[in-house]
């Protein structure tokens, strides 16, 4: 039989801490986000942003924007930097898809079904897409460097993010009816160690 593994005392110590630290309750961020005319805002994008944060964003596994019914769905992907994402065109038409956004410069030349080789969203920004073919198709997708982000809810135009570990962030918001090229609101948002905490955003000068 194998005989036990003893650590010595510092050692036991120091696992002690670690597991103490690690199961420390994280708290529940809740957003609302309203136009300048305080109407709920959905489809908002909302993340949290800290050094801290940034060490803890990882890519998405599994990330794909479907063009359907000649539209981008979800028509704004949100996605943790180094994220790749695949294009399945579910239409019986071909569709080439294309982005000329500094955060991603790309072209998926005129395809149908799903390219081979997914694109990879490296670096942190918002990028349009379009279609050559299909002037009318608009979509994008929000490149992050956190893990603490998603979408206003339709109706409500609540975000609710759990599990935020206690910090000072900046919270920003962002949308696709802000001009292009226009920066994501920013606002300071302190988060404690249990509980919730909840903020109101008013995005104002969107476009229709």
């Amino acid at each position: 039989m194998a005989r036990p593994v003893l650590l010595p005392t510092y050692g036991r110590a120091a696992l002690l801490g670690w597991l103490v630290c690690s199961s420390a309750v994280a708290a529940t961020v809740q957003v609302d986000v309203s136009d300048a005319e305080g109407r709920p805002l959905s489809d908002a994008v909302v993340f949290l942003d800290s050094p801290e944060a940034r060490k803890l964003a990882r890519p998405l596994a599994d990330a794909e924007m479907v063009q359907e019914g000649r539209q981008f769905v979800p028509a704004v992907l949100v996605v943790p930097t180094g994220t790749s994402v695949t294009f399945p065109n579910r239409d019986k038409v071909r569709h080439h898809v294309y982005s000329f956004s500094p955060a991603k410069k790309f072209e998926l030349k005129l395809y149908s079904g799903t390219p081979s080789n997914p694109v990879v969203f490296d670096q942190q920004g918002v990028v349009v897409l379009g279609c050559n073919i299909h002037d009318r198709m608009v979509g994008w997708v929000v490149v992050v460097d956190t893990p603490f982000f998603g979408r206003t809810a339709a109706g409500t135009g609540r975000l609710q993010i759990d599990n935020v570990p206690p910090d000072r962030y900046t919270l920003r918001t962002w949308h696709s009816r802000m001009p292009v090229g226009a920066a994501a609101l920013e606002q300071p948002l302190v988060v404690p160690a249990t509980g919730s905490s909840q903020t109101a955003v008013r995005v104002t000068g969107l476009q229709p």
